[in-house]
C-alpha cells in the first residue's frame, strides 16, 4: 500500500528507517526532515522540498525526483540507482 502524502508539511519530521515505498510525496515539504536509512523505493518526490534533509543511507532507487529541491541535503551513502532526477519539459 502506498502512502498519499501529496503537498504534506513534514518539516523536521523524524522518519528514520521509515518504509515509504511508492509513497506519493509530490510537492511535500520535508525541510530538515530526518530520513536517514528510509526506504523510498519508487517514491514520487516531484517538486518536494528536501532542503537540508538527512538522507544518509536512504534507498531512493527508482524514485522520481524531478524538480525536487535537494539543496544542503546530506546524501552520504544514499542509493540513487534508477532515480529520475531531471525532467525534460516538452513544448
Amino acid at each position: 500500500m502506498e502512502a498519499n502524502l501529496i503537498d504534506s508539511c513534514l518539516d523536521r519530521a523524524d522518519l528514520r528507517q521509515a518504509n515509504l515505498t511508492e509513497a506519493k510525496l509530490r510537492g511535500a515539504s520535508l525541510k530538515k526532515a530526518n530520513l536517514r536509512s528510509a526506504f523510498l523505493y519508487e517514491a514520487n518526490l516531484q517538486g518536494a522540498d528536501l532542503r537540508q534533509a538527512d538522507l544518509r543511507g536512504a534507498n531512493l532507487s527508482g524514485a522520481f525526483l524531478c524538480g525536487a529541491n535537494l539543496e544542503g541535503a546530506n546524501l552520504e551513502g544514499a542509493i540513487l540507482s534508477g532515480a529520475i532526477q531531471f525532467c525534460v519539459r516538452q513544448v
